[in-house]
């Protein structure tokens, strides 16, 4: 497929959604190998006045749903959905909703090398698969080196506040733009696609994209 275009995603690694919504374009992408996205992923907290050192997962969920049974009635939607595009998520290993803004600093990094999509995959599994607290500093350089960056690097610029004001106005950006959930999928700057989409509206949008471009050549 000629020509390049852009697919922003807006996205949490601790949104279950957003973990949803990248496997349905994974597995269009897979079907669609001469796919023309670049793609380039962006920062949203789903819970920005979390502490920084996070928050008790039980606590969490049911002060955000009023209540042990409706927190137990989304996940079990959330659990469902995810079941049905392939993936398993370990809910009961999850012991900590921690704060996001270090894990979107690194995902940030990664994008300056190449590796975003792969740092990004690789937070959703540590959170959503291994139950790992992607808010502390440990947890991140682990999966920073496990996607080749460089360890050392990575724990310094953790330590210092590099970006973290990049990180918030780029939040801040896309609530302006009338982001309210996540994902979000921009292409070409042009069309939004909210929410999780399954892989057939991903094929779908490539044919489209294939039979615009070959009227343009």
């Amino acid at each position: 497929m000629a020509g390049r275009i852009k697919l922003d995603i807006i996205s949490d690694p601790i949104c279950p959604w957003c973990y949803i919504g990248k496997s349905g374009l994974d597995r269009a992408l897979e079907k669609n190998p001469d796919h023309p996205f670049e793609i380039e992923w962006h920062p949203f907290q789903l819970n920005p006045d979390m502490p920084a050192g996070g928050m008790d997962r039980r606590q969490y969920l049911e002060t955000k749903f009023g209540g042990k049974e409706n927190a137990v009635r989304v996940y079990g939607q959330i659990a469902d959905a995810a079941e049905a595009s392939g993936l398993k998520i370990n809910f009961e290993a999850i012991e900590k909703t921690p704060n996001t803004l270090d894990a979107h600093r690194l995902i940030h990094w990664a994008g300056l090398e190449g590796r975003q999509t792969d740092i990004v995959s690789k937070l959703f599994k540590a959170y959503f698969v291994e139950g790992r607290d992607i808010g502390a500093h440990d947890v991140l350089v682990e999966i920073a080196q496990a996607a080749e960056m460089n360890g050392d690097m990575v724990a310094r610029l953790l330590d210092s506040e590099s970006d973290l004001e990049d990180i918030e106005a780029r939040d801040a950006h896309a609530r302006e733009r009338g982001v309210t959930g996540v994902p979000c999928f921009i292409v070409a700057n042009q069309h939004a696609l909210p929410g999780a989409q399954p892989p057939d509206l991903w094929e779908r949008v490539l044919d489209e994209l294939r039979v615009k471009a070959d009227t343009e050549t």
